[in-house]
């Protein structure tokens, strides 16, 4: 088995230079890690993770964690699970810290810049869907700090794994439960969170190709998009409806549920009108109990927690890559009778 000693001999540098690299801990010239980690792979070089784990007790690891805003319920949920995986760490000198962002990109490049300041080793993130959050992702690899996105991914950057809903899979799902809760005629509003969030935007492709391939009675009338937000949604649902009352199921892509169903409920609607949400927060609950919502697709927020605080705890210590990069968890269908 190869040593580090025979990596910095043929590397050309110091063990401890070779050490901060495949550990992960300090900075090192970008050039210089990725020759360093080259000769490691090609040596087949496998670190000793229980004394590599062990020693983690001495690096006061820190890691990063950065989620959506503050008006989204489901997110309490993936903070719980954070919280208990906090606590299993504490033993090993881990701390985490959370940050819960507003609406935007250049607010979530501020909230990883802070983290970086404060010294962070590692980042779990649920990342908008831009270039500049691509960019950024990808100059935290090069400077030996890891991302791993949460609930949302986004495509072909430098993040080590994702964790969360397979959202092509959930959105056929979805249009399969419109098409069992229905009959003849349906006419649907999709009602999403975001525009530049990939998990809203896949669950609307898995719906929308679902129905064109296998259900043709199911037509789209329009898509409407409320941030996530209850307030939004009740007036963006309510002109909605009023434009389009031939409208008979809708289609909550993410959060602001309760604001779409209260503007049914007010203009008389919810009696006719099948819909289909995500995620059992609590006022998504009291409509699926109440029957304005027919099914809830759930996604296990508690592992969309845990296991991304697991990965980079893992890789941070052994510097070992995930044995998975799509780490998908289960689609858990609810309705009023198995809640």
């Amino acid at each position: 088995m190869a040593t580090i000693k025979e990596i910095a001999e043929i590397a050309g540098v110091s063990r401890g230079t070779v050490d901060r690299v495949l550990n992960n801990r300090g900075s090192v010239n970008v050039n210089t890690a990725n020759k360093v980690r080259e000769i490691a792979n090609a040596l087949g070089y496998k670190p000793n993770k229980a004394a590599l784990i062990l020693s983690s007790q001495k690096k006061n690891l820190k890691i990063g964690v950065i989620l959506f805003g503050n008006t989204n319920p489901f997110f309490d949920d993936v903070i719980s699970g954070i919280k208990r995986k906090q606590e299993e760490l504490e033993g090993y000198n881990c701390t985490i810290t959370i940050k819960r962002i507003t609406i935007g990109v250049q607010e979530q490049i501020n909230a990883i810049d802070e983290l970086v300041k404060e010294g962070i080793n590692g980042i779990a993130l649920t990342p908008y869907n831009d270039e500049k959050i691509f960019s950024k992702i990808n100059d935290l690899f090069n400077i030996g700090i890891p991302v791993v996105t949460l609930n949302t991914d986004i495509n072909k950057s430098k993040r080590i794994a994702y964790v969360g809903s397979n959202y092509y899979l959930s959105g056929k799902t979805a249009a399969g439960l419109m098409n069992l809760m229905t009959k003849d005629n349906v006419y649907v509003g999709i009602i999403s969170g975001l525009e530049n969030v990939l998990c809203h935007s896949q669950r609307i492709a898995g719906f929308k190709d679902c129905i064109h391939n296998d259900y043709p009675h199911i037509k789209i009338v329009d898509t409407i998009y409320n941030d996530d937000d209850d307030i939004i949604s009740y007036e963006l649902t309510s002109k909605l409806l009023k434009k389009h009352p031939h409208i008979n199921a809708l289609f909550f892509v993410a959060g602001g549920v309760y604001g779409g169903c209260r503007a049914a409920i007010t203009l008389n609607k919810d009696s006719d009108i099948t819909s289909i949400a995500f995620d059992d927060v609590p006022t998504t609950k009291d409509m699926l109990k109440k029957g304005i919502v027919k099914s809830i697709i759930c996604q296990q927020p508690s592992i969309q927690g845990e296991k991304p605080i697991d990965i980079l705890f893992n890789y941070l210590t052994t510097g070992d890559l995930p044995k998975e990069e799509y780490n998908y968890v289960s689609v858990d269908i609810r309705i009023k009778e198995n809640m």
